[in-house]
């Protein structure tokens, strides 16, 4: 049974808009080794259409190995898009949820032997919110944004976490692993 994971780039003050983080060929590796391990992305419309941005590199290489790979890596992964807007997606790999997110979030988790990976603040903190998620893998880069969208917004409790690993990459990026404490 594949866990549900929170795996997410953000601010040291707490935000995650993308423009903040800082792009290098490690960082891309290790999205592009979790996206290989992942058994489903979760992400909400405006998530989902960001990513779309990797799009064109299938067909069209930047000519940066850790880019390209990476965007073969994302155009392969089973995508599960939440959404009340989109009707069709433009990715092979992508289907629109049919049920409410806990009941797709549940079936997914019992269905896939891989890890299910949460990539959408909305869904981060609903998830949260639902008691859904099993770690959290936050990618801490060394930026101050001082304002944007903060990635627990709106969490009405308070949640405390276990530690279960770090990595440091390059550029004074930290990759901090938690899990719920007990």
């Amino acid at each position: 049974m594949g866990k549900i994971i929170v795996a997410f780039n953000m601010t040291i003050d707490g935000y995650c808009d993308h423009t903040h983080g800082i792009a290098t060929d490690e960082l891309h590796q290790l999205y592009t080794d979790l996206l290989h391990r992942a058994g489903y992305l979760l992400y909400g419309r405006v998530t989902y259409q960001l990513m779309e941005y990797w799009k064109p590199f299938i067909q069209n290489p930047t000519g940066n190995p850790s880019m390209d790979d990476f965007a073969l890596a994302i155009d392969k992964a089973p995508k599960l898009v939440f959404s009340r807007t989109l009707q069709n997606l433009d990715w092979n790999t992508a289907r629109l949820a049919t049920r409410p997110l806990p009941e797709e979030v549940e079936m997914l988790k019992h269905q896939s032997e891989q890890d299910i990976y949460v990539c959408s603040p909305s869904l981060i903190v609903a998830l949260t919110e639902m008691n859904l998620v099993d770690e959290y893998q936050l990618c801490i880069h060394p930026v101050i944004a001082g304002s944007g969208l903060p990635l627990f917004k709106n969490i009405s409790e308070k949640i405390t976490l276990e530690l279960t690993g770090t990595q440091t990459l390059g550029m004074g990026i930290v990759v901090l692993n938690y899990k719920r404490a007990v």
